[in-house]
């Protein structure tokens, strides 16, 4: 696979699954525009750093995904967008009843309108060009759902059906859309919860990952950062080209449960 003269956007990029789907594009040629809704200097030196790396060009773009203006500007800012990666996401975990209005906004906001604003702001342009790609990374909670994540599980279905919609209203444009399902990634964010865990449950490292984080992931197996960002890059590959409007899950066997 090769994306040499592409542009991806991946939002909510500066860490965690969108760095790693970042640099698996910038590996197979893309140049990449990273975002998160910090403007720092180690911000912009990831950018420099991924771009010596990779021999492409790389820029740093903030942008608050919880502000649909944020992320129109966000696209006309990259100046071209050929492919467009929804990754920025938040949790918070409460029961219904208990669950904080402004996180419920907040993390529909992030998660799925966000979605929304930039694959507005993208479409036009890979129209006219008859060659665009979306990928918006769901979660296996968009397929499924557990207690207390009412929002995200909403917001998550929601990408999916959106994923849908996009894919019909492009479809025979040379443009595709699809979404993928993460199970439990092995990110630094979940990295930095295994010790806590741990002494929560009196287990250790191996049994705690086993029997508690990844309790329902049949494979036992944490999903890895560049795993996500090779089933991104398969699906903006030209062997891709008539898969659109669906899920790849990516989730050692969870959602076939």
């Amino acid at each position: 696979m090769s994306f040499v003269g592409k542009t991806a956007v991946v939002t909510g990029s500066n860490s965690g699954i969108g760095l790693g789907v970042a640099r698996e594009l910038a590996r197979a040629g893309a140049n990449v525009v990273l975002n998160s809704f910090t403007d720092r200097a180690e911000d912009h030196a990831l950018a420099k750093s991924l771009a010596s790396e990779f021999g492409v060009t790389v820029r740093y773009i903030a942008a608050d995904m919880s502000k649909g203006a944020d992320c129109r500007r966000l696209i006309a800012d990259a100046g071209t967008c050929d492919i467009l990666v929804n990754n920025a996401g938040i949790q918070f975990v409460a029961p219904i009843d208990d669950f904080p209005t402004e996180k419920w906004d907040a993390i529909i906001a992030i998660n799925l309108s966000s979605a929304f604003h930039t694959t507005a702001a993208a479409l036009p342009a890979m129209r006219k060009r008859g060659w665009g790609r979306v990928v918006n990374i769901a979660s296996a909670h968009g397929l499924t759902a557990s207690p207390f994540k009412s929002a995200y599980v909403a917001a998550k279905h929601g990408i999916v059906g959106f994923t849908k919609v996009t894919a019909l209203e492009t479809a025979g444009k040379g443009v595709t859309c699809n979404a993928v399902c993460p199970g439990y990634v092995l990110t630094p964010l979940v990295e930095a919860q295994i010790p806590d865990t741990m002494k929560e449950y009196g287990m250790d490292r191996e049994t705690v990952i086993r029997e508690v984080m990844l309790a329902r992931q049949p494979s036992k197996e944490f999903a890895t950062v560049e795993q996500l960002g090779g089933t991104v890059n398969f699906l903006c590959s030209d062997a891709a080209a008539q898969i659109t409007g669906t899920t790849i899950s990516v989730d050692g066997g969870w959602t076939a449960l």
